[in-house]
């Protein structure tokens, strides 16, 4: 699986003299015990400095023990959001839907217009719809790849009131042009929308409120980049070709 667009790395550091001070801390405290008692109760800094620098490995080893706790407490973070959001994941009238609307399984997309991992998997998401009939999508517009992106995505929710959603969606991320009004309307009139009624439709305020739920929604389940893929209590941050969206549909499954 590809890396998501500008998906952030997890959100923790420590300098050297934070490492520093954790081990530090932890000298002391196990001098106390019986295993240690050659060391002094006074570890001096001096003493400290020293065997820091004989044994450098420590300070890797506490980072690489501290990061894992704290993507660990993340994880199960994420997991108990997307439990508990299901409702907004699945049911927000907002949210355009495709495929079988009254689907056994659900799966959740969170995407950008201009992300190249997204247009990747598109395909992929509507040709699944056509094998599989049990499957819904929901589709969660996430712009984080600028102005041009957040346009795309007023357009496409706006294309809703003239029910072409779909069509208009796949035509934005099977193009490759910039995404400026002007190249967006072009694309609205290619799948038969009627550009000057989208063009007043997109100024909706409405269309933004979703975009920014979308933006708190994502936030909450740990999604910082797209595409993002979520089936029940299963989130897929990257990229997915066919054969990972049908293995998803098919954990989702064997779980019912």
């Amino acid at each position: 699986m590809n890396s998501p667009h500008i998906r952030n790395f997890f959100p923790f550091s420590l300098s050297v003299l934070g490492a520093v001070t954790l081990l530090a801390a932890g000298c002391a405290t196990t001098a106390k015990g019986p295993q240690t008692e050659t060391l002094s109760q006074d570890l001096s800094d001096a003493a400290i400095e020293r065997y820091i620098r004989a044994h450098p490995e420590v300070i890797e080893q506490s980072l690489q023990g501290l990061l894992a706790k704290r993507e660990a407490e993340l994880r199960d973070h994420h997991k108990a959001a997307l439990a508990t959001k299901q409702q907004e994941l699945l049911h927000d009238p907002a949210s355009p839907v495709s495929g079988n609307p009254k689907g056994e399984i659900t799966l959740v997309e969170f995407y950008d217009y201009r992300c190249g991992f997204c247009k990747k998997a598109a395909s992929s998401v509507t040709e699944l719809q056509k094998e599989d009939r049990r499957v819904r999508v929901v589709y969660k517009d996430l712009p984080i790849l600028g102005e041009p992106s957040e346009l795309a995505a007023k357009a496409a929710l706006a294309s809703q009131v003239q029910g072409k959603h779909q069509a208009f969606h796949e035509a934005l991320l099977a193009s490759n042009a910039d995404m400026s009004k002007e190249s967006i309307l072009k694309i609205a009139v290619k799948v038969g929308l009627d550009a000057k009624r989208l063009e007043a439709d997109m100024a909706n305020p409405k269309w933004q409120t979703v975009i920014d739920k979308n933006r708190a929604l994502a936030r909450e389940l740990g999604i910082s980049g797209t595409p993002g893929f979520i089936v029940g209590n299963e989130l897929v941050p990257g990229w997915l070709d066919l054969n990972g969206l049908k293995e998803l549909i098919a954990r989702a499954g064997h779980g019912k």
